[in-house]
C-alpha cells in the first residue's frame, strides 16, 4: 500500500515558576501528554524527560501528533514532579494541568512567541508553555520485500529511498494558512418549512426531545464544535428561511434567529443553540425550500474579503435541510458565483425525503454548472444526509462533511496565488 503523506504537528513544551513539592531541593518536573478524540476517556500518548531540581524545565523531548482538520483532537498537558523510578503517575506529586485542543494551538495568532497557557490546578501557580512547528512526511520510504520479512526475522528492509532535494516553489498548506491568520468564519442557515412538521409534535423534525436534541442540534454541535476553534471571536451568525416571522408574518427566505438583523450573531455554538430554541414558538413553519438568499447573503462578505487581498479570512456556510429545494436553478447560480470566493458551503439533510436534488448541488461526478451553462470553477458543496450517521459515533458526522474543507481553502487561496497574513514558517 502506498504511503500516506500525513500533516505532523511538532509541540516543544517549557514551563515557568512551578510548584516546589521537595524539600530541601526544588520539583523534578516531566510532561506528560493525554489525548482524547472520543470525547470519553483520555489516554497517555507520550512522556517528556524528566528534569532535576527545575521549577522552569525547557524539555528538550517533543511532543510529534498527526493533524486532522475535521476532528477536535483534546490535549491535556500534565506536570508531575517525579521522586521515584515508577512508571505510575498516582505515586507522584501533580504540578499542573491544562486542557485545549489541537485545532486551538495550531490557530493561534501567537506565531513569532510561544503559546502560553495557564495551569488548570492548582490554580494561580506556574504556567506551560507550547510552541508547535509541522512537517509533512513522510520524506524517507522503506523498500520492503515482503517475501524475505516473512523468511528472515532480523530483516528490515531492502533499502531506504531518501529525498535529498527537491525543487521548492511557495504553495503554502492549510496548516500554513491557519497559522498564518486566516480566520474560518461559521454561519448557520435552519430550515424552516412547514415540511419539517408542527415542532410541538414527537413527529416534527424540530421536535426537541426530552433530552434536550434533535437532529438540527445535533448537526449544529458536530460540525460547529470543530470550526470553532478557527475563529477568534467566536461570533457566529445564523439564520432561519422558509417561515413566517412576526410581527407582519411575512414568509422570509433569510431571517436572523435571534430576530436582530442589525446583529446575527450568536455568541459561540451555545449561542446558536439557545437562539434556536427561542426562535420556534415564534415563528410559523411555512415555505417554500430556498437556498438562494442565504448563500448569496453570505457570499456578500466573501466577496468583501476578498479586497483585502491576502488569505485572512475564508467562510463556512452550514445549510440544515429536511426536504426538496425548491429554487434549484437560483441556488445552482449562486454556488457558481461563491465558487470564485472564499467560501465552501455544508449542507445537512435531515429527516427521509429524497435528496438527490443535493447530491446534484454536491457535483461529486462532475462540475457543477449554472443554468446559463457556467461551469463552478471550484467543488465548494459538501452534503450528506443525517440518516447515515444516526448510528454512529457523534465524531463521525464531522469528520464526514469538513474533510474536503482544508483542500477547498487551499484550493482557493493557492489558485490566487493569496498568502497568508503571516508567515508562520518565518523564522
Amino acid at each position: 500500500m502506498a504511503a500516506q503523506c500525513v500533516t505532523k504537528v511538532e509541540l516543544n513544551i517549557s514551563c515557568d515558576n512551578l510548584l516546589d513539592k521537595d524539600v530541601g531541593s526544588k520539583s523534578d518536573p516531566l510532561c506528560v501528554l493525554f489525548l482524547n478524540t472520543s470525547g470519553q476517556q483520555w489516554y497517555e500518548v507520550e512522556r517528556t524527560e524528566r528534569i532535576k531540581n527545575c521549577l522552569n524545565p525547557k524539555f528538550s523531548k517533543t511532543f510529534i501528533i498527526d493533524y486532522y482538520f475535521e476532528v477536535v483532537q483534546k490535549l491535556k498537558f500534565g506536570i508531575y514532579d517525579i521522586d521515584n523510578k515508577t512508571i505510575e503517575l498516582s505515586d507522584d506529586d501533580f504540578l499542573g494541568e491544562f486542557e485545549c485542543t489541537l485545532g486551538q494551538i495550531v490557530s493561534s495568532k501567537k506565531l513569532t512567541r510561544p503559546l502560553v497557557l495557564k495551569n488548570g490546578r492548582p490554580a494561580g501557580k506556574g504556567s506551560i508553555t507550547v510552541t508547535t512547528r509541522y512537517s509533512s512526511l513522510p520524506i524517507e520510504f522503506e523498500c520492503i520485500n515482503e517475501k524475505k520479512k516473512q523468511k528472515k526475522k532480523s530483516y528490515k528492509n531492502s533499502g531506504i529511498i531518501s529525498v535529498k532535494q527537491c525543487e521548492i516553489t511557495v504553495e503554502c498548506t492549510f496548516l500554513d494558512y491557519v497559522m498564518g491568520g486566516c480566520q474560518l468564519n461559521f454561519t448557520v442557515g435552519v430550515d424552516f418549512t412547514g415540511s419539517n412538521g408542527d415542532p410541538r409534535s414527537p413527529n416534527s423534525l424540530h421536535y426537541i426531545s426530552p433530552n434536550g436534541v434533535n437532529e438540527y442540534l445535533t448537526a449544529i454541535w458536530s460540525v460547529g464544535l470543530v470550526i470553532q476553534d478557527y475563529d477568534a471571536d467566536k461570533m457566529f451568525p445564523a439564520f432561519g428561511f422558509g417561515a413566517q416571522i412576526p410581527p407582519q408574518w411575512q414568509v422570509s427566505h433569510e431571517f436572523p434567529i435571534n430576530f436582530n438583523p442589525s446583529n446575527p450573531y450568536c455568541n459561540g455554538i451555545q449561542g446558536i443553540i439557545e437562539a434556536y430554541r427561542a426562535c420556534l414558538p415564534q415563528i410559523k413553519l411555512y415555505g417554500p425550500t430556498n437556498f438562494s438568499p442565504i448563500i448569496n447573503h453570505v457570499a456578500k462578505f466573501a466577496a468583501a474579503a476578498t479586497q483585502q487581498h491576502t488569505a485572512s479570512q475564508y467562510f463556512v456556510l452550514l445549510i440544515i435541510t429536511d426536504g426538496v429545494i425548491t429554487d434549484l436553478d437560483e441556488t445552482r447560480q449562486a454556488i457558481v458565483n461563491a465558487a470564485k470566493l472564499p467560501m465552501s458551503i455544508i449542507i445537512v439533510g435531515v429527516g427521509g425525503a429524497d435528496f438527490s436534488a443535493m447530491e446534484f448541488l454536491d457535483a461529486d461526478g462532475g462540475s457543477l454548472r449554472s443554468p446559463s451553462g457556467e461551469v463552478a470553477i471550484r467543488d465548494i458543496v459538501q452534503f450528506v444526509p443525517f440518516r447515515q450517521f444516526q448510528n454512529a459515533p457523534k465524531e463521525a458526522l464531522a469528520q464526514c462533511v469538513l474533510a474536503e474543507i482544508p483542500q477547498q481553502v487551499v484550493g482557493y487561496f493557492n489558485a490566487y496565488k493569496l498568502l497568508p497574513p503571516k508567515n508562520p514558517a518565518a523564522k
